[in-house]
């Protein structure tokens, strides 16, 4: 919970020109991706008892560049973000002054003298092509930007080269501090005269066609994926070293839903100060992230009795919460190369890391470093993290034990079928833009549709009938409720709905029974049976057309050197993961010798794998931080036959 309540809580929580339509795809956003797939990063690093390279090749081992893709962006994120941390360092070390330094000008103070970028030369362009390039001519390093940003790595760098037991003693400062003074802020915000102004402004007046932007969307799922942890790896890493039979399922639930409730609750620290200084926004004009993180709040402060105090408390916050998501984005690439041979110290791969970093960082510290982080924060929200994210949705229920589905409905009908299931998707979004919605949906469907109809036409007759009526890792539920239905007996007796049934659920279904024989056990919440459906079926459609939403913004800003960049950058998460399915081989070096077959699973339809051997004892020493014992053995046999 410490390292996903960042300082996005606080800055980003929500654009006030949107008001009520944002929670629209922001709570679908939640419940449709953030929590089905928080569940799975974390069921499979503690089942497979790695990080998430290790994980996902136990799910299938041309997955490795799937996991692999999501320690990138974690590693791609964490210099930005730490230079971000540095100007939240000025602002914190001028709040000792009074008057505070920035009063009366809010905006120029943040522009000249914390950012001090210099103004880009506009480019030129038509339809036909770009004329000329947008032109950056500051290019020096900012002096103080580099020394916080040093400090903000020392920091990263005193959290975590001991282990995973020195993280846990860290966060319960970053994680506790925090969340008092954000209590004491929006008391004293709240409170100010006509703050309810503004935390009406919170709530904010219905405005449908706002849903018809993808902006609202591409924002909406860039804020869960980044407040929650979706899409960084570290909760495969961190999960990686609990108790194997600890409860995954309730701590996703928990992570997200204290998200969800925090900076929900925190928002009202920044309305109700808009409120106070009757900052409405003019129709038309966004209010956004930057605005309500950089100007209002700094504002504000400087109106408030004792003023040099509540910047003091504002900012020390901001820093607390957002070096325990930096420290955490670099632990998880930590863990890839201490799970690796030959073994390595961690201090050494600790200080390693955060020397590169750190080095990474220097760029975002120039004179165009502002524009920088815009250009690249920008696409590895809206295409590297939603592209990841949708392949852990869609690859996962694919690509797990894929040879039962082959061998009992053929391989032509279970190529077809994909090429329907991803094809579809992928046509439809692309005739979306180029024509219409309504035109992108119907070719979407109808690909979809056809191909479903031929893979169950020409498919073999499976020769083991599917473990629906008896699903009892569910302790009796889905038994009762359709195991004793006639119709749905009947129905799942046809051999055209048993063929489509492995073709379509099958591998997610199979995902969550084996997943279920470890974090299932005792009075553990089980992973309910429509969890692999949400992935399959909602939540990577819903993302395809959401990251489909990137190439024509991106088209409008083809003319910027520093966006061409970030967009190069965001797509090499799709070369790494279609590296890791064309040739998984050369993943083999960053994972350990003995584990390197787990994800070549033998055929066994309907029959249950438990993860018993894969022991994440490799990277563990004295000091390590892993506490306590592994916890009770599961009480299900190895492949035990569900039918």
């Amino acid at each position: 919970m410490a390292v996903i309540n960042g300082i996005r809580e606080l800055l980003s929580y929500l654009r006030p020109w949107e008001a009520a339509p944002w929670f629209i795809p922001y709570l679908m956003c939640v419940f449709l991706i953030a929590i089905p797939a928080l569940i799975l990063e974390v069921s499979i690093g503690q089942a497979y008892r790695g990080g998430s390279v290790v994980a996902f090749n136990n799910i299938h081992h041309r997955l490795k560049g799937l996991g692999f893709s999501l320690l990138y962006i974690g590693f791609m994120v964490s210099p930005y973000f730490v230079v971000n941390l540095s100007w939240i360092m000025i602002y914190f070390r001028n709040s000792f002054q009074s008057p505070l330094p920035w009063e009366g000008r809010a905006e120029e103070y943040y522009y000249q003298d914390v950012v001090q970028n210099v103004d880009a030369i506009p480019g030129n362009k038509t339809s036909s092509g770009v004329i000329d390039y947008v032109k950056y001519p500051g290019n020096a390093l900012i002096g103080e930007t580099v020394g916080w940003t040093a400090f903000v790595w020392f920091l990263v760098w005193i959290s975590i080269f001991r282990g995973i037991g020195q993280t846990g003693r860290v966060v319960y400062f970053t994680m506790g501090l925090p969340v008092v003074l954000t209590i004491i802020l929006v008391g004293r915000s709240v409170s100010l005269p006509n703050a309810g102004r503004g935390v009406k402004l919170y709530f904010g007046e219905w405005n449908g066609e706002k849903l018809g932007s993808g902006d609202i969307w591409q924002t909406a799922a860039g804020q869960v994926f980044f407040s929650t942890g979706v899409g960084f790896g570290y909760f495969s890493s961190y999960a990686s070293y609990n108790q194997k039979h600890v409860n995954a399922v309730m701590d996703s639930c928990l992570i997200v839903g204290s998200n969800v409730l925090f900076e929900g609750f925190a928002a009202f620290a920044a309305f109700g100060v808009v409120g106070y200084l009757d900052m409405m926004p003019v129709p038309g004009e966004r209010i956004g992230a930057f605005t309500i993180g950089f100007l209002t709040l700094p504002t504000a402060i400087t109106q408030l009795p004792g003023s040099s105090f509540w910047a003091f408390a504002l900012f020390f916050t901001l820093v607390v919460l957002g070096y325990s998501s930096a420290f955490a984005m670099v632990d998880a690439v930590v863990t890839l190369v201490m799970d690796t041979k030959p073994k390595i110290r961690r201090e050494w791969v600790v200080t390693g890391l955060v020397i590169i970093s750190f080095l990474i960082s220097l760029p975002f510290c120039t004179q165009f470093g502002y524009a920088l982080l815009t250009g690249v924060d920008r696409w590895i929200n809206d295409v590297a993290l939603v592209f990841v994210v949708f392949g852990e949705c869609a690859f996962s229920t694919t690509f797990y034990r894929w040879r039962d589905v082959a061998g009992q409905v053929g391989k032509p009908a279970f190529f077809i079928w994909n090429f329907g299931y991803f094809g579809g998707m992928v046509l439809g979004v692309a005739v979306a833009h180029a024509v219409q919605a309504e035109a992108g949906a119907g070719v979407g469907f109808g690909i979809f549709i056809i191909c479903s109809v031929v893979s169950c036409v020409i498919g073999k007759t499976p020769d083991e009938l599917p473990p629906a009526l008896t699903f009892t890792e569910d302790k009796g539920f889905v038994r009762r409720f359709i195991g004793k239905s006639p119709a749905m007996s009947k129905l799942l007796d046809n051999v055209f709905m048993t063929r489509f049934w492995y073709m379509a659920f099958y591998s997610g279904q199979q995902l969550r029974r084996d997943l279920n024989v470890i974090v299932a056990t005792g009075k553990n919440w089980s992973i309910p049976a429509f969890w692999p459906i949400l992935l399959r079926f909602i939540s990577a459609p819903v993302l395809a057309i959401i990251y489909g939403f990137a190439y024509p913004a991106f088209y409008e800003l083809r003319d910027d050197p520093l966006h061409i960049l970030g967009f190069g950058l965001a797509h090499i998460c799709l070369v790494l993961i279609g590296l890791g399915v064309l040739v998984p081989r050369w993943y083999n070096t960053i994972i350990p010798p003995d584990r390197r077959e787990e994800g070549k699973l033998p055929y066994a339809p309907n029959v249950l794998l438990d993860s018993e051997e894969p022991r994440r004892t490799d990277s563990m020493e004295t000091g390590e931080g892993l506490a306590g014992s592994e916890g009770g053995e599961s009480e299900e046999k190895k492949g035990q036959s569900v039918m």
